[in-house]
């Protein structure tokens, strides 16, 4: 991962865009103030404004961190408990290098996580990041080209396989005066349903 040098890229995008990145002692600190939530595996956790993933990359690192605790023994699950981790990081970031750098760095730590050389498990994770990581405003909740952002919520299933279902962000949003969590199961009546909803998936399917 590349290191922030510094807060700011240059003072125009300052000025154009309000970038300013928040410093790692900050973050640290604040990702403290809701530390059981970061170091759960399965907790969902949205940064809006993503940048190269100064929020996000500690977040997953605290995911991998309880994994490993949890799963280390076992290769199999500990591999697909880590993806898992990472299915529950989004992002939304207005600017496309921003956008690039936060998933590289993101597969960057887990492909040094999973320690494995095949193409599948790399491929999978850049899927899971061009889903989860979006390029967009999230003011507006929609993309460069207009349409409405969406998010996949993923769950492991168990024995190796995943369900998606796509939900679109502004949705969310409202759900979120309603009780429970934003992304949290949908009764049947539930005014918020999903777009889309996937038959279950293996990793190689992912990948593919």
């Amino acid at each position: 991962m590349k290191p922030t040098a510094t807060l700011v890229r240059s003072k125009q995008r300052v000025a154009d865009h309000g970038e300013v990145f928040t410093p790692d002692w900050l973050v640290e600190d604040m990702l403290d103030l809701v530390k059981d939530e970061t170091e759960r595996i399965d907790s969902r956790v949205l940064e809006p404004a993503c940048g190269s993933g100064n929020f996000l990359v500690p977040v997953l690192r605290r995911k991998l961190a309880a994994v490993q605790a949890r799963y280390g023994k076992n290769e199999f699950e500990r591999r697909h408990f880590a993806l898992l981790a990472l299915m529950c990081v989004y992002g939304i970031e207005l600017l496309e290098d921003n956008a690039d750098e936060c998933r590289t760095n993101l597969a960057e730590i887990m492909l040094e996580f999973l320690g494995t050389a095949d193409n599948v498990w790399p491929a999978a994770i850049t899927h899971v990041l061009r889903t989860n990581v979006v390029q967009g405003d999230a003011l507006t909740m929609t993309t460069p080209d207009g349409s409405p952002i969406k998010f996949a919520e993923w769950a492991y299933l168990g024995k190796g396989k995943y369900q998606r279902r796509d939900f679109l962000f502004h949705a969310l949003t409202q759900r979120a005066s309603y009780e429970g969590t934003l992304f949290g199961e949908l009764a049947e009546e539930d005014l918020f349903v999903p777009t889309r909803s996937y038959q279950p998936m293996t990793v190689k399917e992912l990948a593919t």
